[in-house]
């Protein structure tokens, strides 16, 4: 067995290395939130590989990409063939993205569609791909009984949200690098792969650099899988290996809105509208650019569950329009207009002597603040008495509250996140195995693809699916290739 642990100091500046591996999974048919006690936490350091002579018929599993969907990938490809080298080579810190998500607290996955077809709906790129057979090898379900199964308590929010109990992602970094530990997952930081090629004996010709210290080496792979986010990194193997890009842009943002009163009310919430999103250049009818939910005011615009929806589904057509649009929103989707027309009708006849900022129907559900903008908007002052509201003005601002326009300045960011919609197209991998069209033993898993989610845990979910489905098919493949070498 390959130690875990060198010295760096003991590594000359190029070599060439050759690895290999074998098992079996459980699935866990429990009730969540989950109660088993979590595990302390367990330290994965960074390893150098090893120099010792390769054993017959090892073979090696090198992974691009220490985020959710390489780990994950590594650790399943390793439990399936424990006689398979599996090495991670990531640029930076393992699970950077895990840690940040969800404010810190990472959102596992989404624990409210157990239909898949409903759960492949939540995809801008990959909702007509995922209806197959891609949810069904491992869905969030199964993804719950992963972490629950290794010591992780889960918990389901209201909106379907899935967290650990402690509220911490650390939890679940804690658990993905003690089992990749535990399995025997060698993990490299500080280097980049800059470049891959196929060899005349079909596997694949390596290249790693770690530029800090002006260091190369050149490693031999039997299977390659490419989990490495939106990074370059990735898109650059991918051309490399034969694979199209399609261009990544920004998904998941929030708007910044061209109106300075506007800003005067951030952090006012409403709890339900409904937004359409209108851009120059788009004549046809895209359903998926109106959609219905929670809004937030920023000091910068508009974000929320509905703004980030929209951006996602948005997220090609706002870029080619320079993010520059019109989003029209309906503050009381609930009310027909002409039911909003008599809850103001009505209150003007009850309050006749009370000033409209002072005093507005109940059904509208907004606070005096946003009030105020309304009426500032349509040029009503404060103070006027509602006996002096004429008919035609409640008539706007029933308009006005139905339909209401912001004018979209560019984007703004999402937290700390970042995700985009581009990458590998669908089209030139196999779903079923995540294996390329192109390459064989070239494996794809995570945001590399041209693959991105709403908020809610569906990215993280993809990364969870492709990572196990890309990992299952390398062990399995490598445990058929050890029987009959």
């Amino acid at each position: 067995m390959f130690e875990f642990f060198h010295s760096m100091n003991l590594l000359p500046q190029r070599f060439i290395f050759r690895f290999g591996f074998a098992s079996q999974t459980s699935t866990f048919k429990g009730n969540y939130p989950c109660s088993i006690p979590s595990h302390g936490r367990r330290k994965f350091s960074a390893t150098t590989l090893s120099l010792a002579t390769p054993k017959s018929g090892e073979e090696l599993l090198l992974v691009v990409g220490g985020g959710a969907a390489g780990i994950y990938g590594a650790i399943r490809a390793k439990t399936l063939a424990p006689n398979l080298k599996v090495v991670v080579i990531e640029k930076a810190k393992p699970l950077s993205k895990v840690k940040i998500s969800g404010g810190g607290r990472c959102n596992v996955t989404n624990g409210h569609c157990p239909d898949n077809k409903i759960l492949a709906e939540q995809y801008p790129r990959g909702h007509k791909e995922f209806k197959g057979s891609f949810f069904h090898t491992h869905g969030p379900m199964d993804t719950m009984s992963w972490f629950s199964d290794h010591g992780v308590v889960l918990k389901i929010e209201e909106d379907g949200r899935v967290f650990p109990a402690s509220d911490s992602s650390s939890t679940i970094i804690d658990c993905l690098m003690s089992e990749a530990k535990r399995s025997g997952v060698l993990l490299q930081t500080g280097k980049v792969v800059t470049s891959a090629s196929s060899t005349a004996d079909g596997k694949f010709a390596i290249k790693l650099e770690k530029r800090s210290l002006d260091y190369v080496e050149h490693v031999e792979a039997d299977y390659l899988l490419i989990a490495s986010g939106s990074s370059k990194q990735g898109y650059n193997l991918a051309t490399q290996l034969g694979h199209s890009i399609l261009e990544p842009v920004p998904s998941l943002f929030t708007f910044k809105i061209d109106d300075l009163k506007l800003a005067e009310l951030s952090g006012v919430t409403f709890p339900k509208v409904k937004a359409k999103l209108q851009l120059e250049g788009i004549q046809k009818k895209i359903p998926q650019l109106t959609q219905v939910g929670p809004m937030l005011v920023t000091h910068w615009g508009l974000s929320g569950p509905v703004v980030l929806r929209l951006s996602a589904w948005g997220a090609r057509y706002l870029s080619s329009s320079d993010y520059k649009g019109t989003l029209c929103v309906d503050f009381t989707p609930d009310l027909h207009i002409e039911d909003l027309k008599s809850a103001l009708t009505r209150h003007k006849s009850q309050f006749l002597r009370q000033k409209v900022l002072n005093s507005y129907p109940s059904e509208l559900a907004v606070v005096k603040r946003f009030w105020k903008y309304i009426l500032d908007r349509e040029g009503i002052c404060g103070d006027m008495l509602w006996s002096s509201i004429s008919n035609n003005l409640l008539i706007s601002v029933a308009a006005l509250l139905k339909d209401c326009a912001f004018s979209l300045k560019g984007k703004g960011q999402f937290k700390d996140e970042f995700v985009t919609a581009g990458g590998v197209p669908l089209s030139e991998i196999y779903l079923d195995t995540m294996g390329s069209r192109i390459h064989p033993h070239l494996y794809f898993a995570g945001e590399v693809l041209n693959v991105d989610g709403i908020t809610g845990g569906f990215n993280f979910q993809n990364a969870w699916t492709g990572g196990y489905i890309a990992g299952t098919s390398i062990g399995n493949l490598a445990v058929h290739e050890r029987v009959y070498q």
